[in-house]
């Protein structure tokens, strides 16, 4: 099993420059690591993808470990940052579809960081395990309980709100993680923006029509 602990380079507050390297940094590790996944990638091969030298690399993160796990807790934070700002005193058409949308741009715009978190979760997530069952969990469990209190105050109908955000999971992810599947039965080279944009209408028509009581369907928010 991999080593999940994390290692923070600079615990203190980090310079422009020094945010920057990262970054380039882990824009490198995450192509090497979708391309040779991680027992493949070195960090040779990062060092030469971000065009700096390996003692370069290894002063940001002293391990090829940190490198990967910075760049899967980099993925979390920018997916669930929407999550964390539902409202639970805000519609819930428009929390919802907010946090659709944004999961959707996500894929869109770096379908290869949703590609190496999918392959860690498939491997049995033997580094995030210790996250995904506490601090996700943890997220989650909140979460729940502002559907929840939406379902009890009547503005969604009865469903179980973990499965709800299972489903806006897996719909979003669909477009990143099998994105050739999905390419290749509609016939298309790629996914532009537009087709995102309808996507996006048609997640949101299918899944806010199944929660939202009659009345709200037919006059929410577009």
């Amino acid at each position: 099993m991999l080593n999940p602990e994390r290692t923070d380079p600079a615990k203190s507050q980090k310079t422009r420059i020094q945010a920057r390297n990262e970054a380039r940094i882990l824009d490198a590790a995450q192509l090497v690591f979708a391309e040779h996944g991680f027992r493949g990638a070195t960090v040779d091969q990062i060092a030469s993808r971000a065009k700096m030298s390996k003692p370069n690399v290894h002063y940001y993160f002293k391990r090829k470990m940190d490198l990967y796990l910075a760049v899967l807790m980099r993925t979390l934070d920018i997916w669930l940052e929407p999550f964390k700002e539902m409202d639970p005193d805000g519609d819930p058409a428009q929390e919802l579809r907010h946090y659709i949308s944004a999961k959707l741009s996500f894929s869109r715009d770096n379908p290869t960081a949703s590609r190496i978190f999918a392959t860690e979760i498939l491997q049995g997530a033997p580094v995030l395990e210790r996250y995904l069952g506490e601090d996700l969990r943890k997220l989650v469990e909140r979460k729940a309980k502002v559907i929840r209190h939406w379902i009890d105050t009547g503005r969604l109908v009865e469903v179980d709100p973990y499965h709800l955000v299972f489903l806006i999971w897996a719909a979003t992810q669909h477009y990143a993680d099998f994105a050739p599947q999905v390419t290749a039965v509609m016939g298309r080279k790629n996914l532009g923006k537009a087709e995102f944009d309808r996507i996006e209408d048609s997640l949101c028509q299918i899944i806010l029509n199944g929660l939202l009581p009659r009345v709200a369907v037919e006059h929410g928010p577009r």
